[in-house]
């Protein structure tokens, strides 16, 4: 037990070591480099070490960008007006599709669909028989059935809905309109 717990200490410091020490992917070289010494006149020049050993200087602010180090390369942006790529996919279209308005021995009919794209996400009865207490309840069946964003018109992606029993003229009627709906959408 005693092992393996010191092997996994060990791995933990050697990792945070070799993190440490070879520094971030986007640091610098020359802030890995040792401070400069001031010059007499002023100005900033490399260390003694480097020069009495024949080192190669750092490059400076003021060296042209084409003797650079590749790391002054990795401090180069791009502009910032530049449009940034997306890996969305763009928005589908939303739009409303209204049917004819059918009639039926009970009323009227006009069924309406909301597309997103080609997909019928929403079906709304705009007028549905409302006269009698009996053909408002029939209505509301037919309307509870097909309607809505849960339907059966937004399952089946179609006119093919079953019919409502006692509510057989409104049901059909609302098809009509609902497949000439579909119609003008294509």
């Amino acid at each position: 037990m005693r092992r393996a717990l010191l092997a996994i200490t060990g791995l933990a410091a050697g990792t945070t070591a070799l993190v440490v020490l070879k520094g971030s992917p986007g640091a610098s070289q020359a802030a890995q480099d040792p401070p400069a010494a001031a010059s007499p006149s002023g100005g900033v020049t490399p260390s003694a070490d480097r020069a009495t050993l024949g080192a190669k200087p750092r490059a400076s602010a003021t060296t042209p960008a084409a003797t650079r180090t590749p790391t002054a390369r990795a401090t180069t942006a791009r502009p910032t007006s530049a449009p940034r790529a997306t890996t969305a996919a763009p928005r589908a279209t939303t739009r409303r599709v209204t049917g004819p308005v059918v009639e039926n021995e009970y009323g009227n009919v006009q069924v309406q669909i909301v597309l997103s794209g080609t997909r019928i996400v929403d079906a709304v009865a705009l007028e549905l028989p409302q006269e009698t207490a009996q053909s408002d309840r029939r209505s509301d069946q037919v309307d509870g059935r097909y309607s809505g964003t849960s339907g059966q018109v937004v399952q089946r992606q179609s006119a093919d809905l079953d019919t409502v029993s006692g509510a057989t003229a409104t049901s059909e009627s609302y098809r009509r309109s609902l497949q000439a709906a579909i119609d003008r959408a294509r």
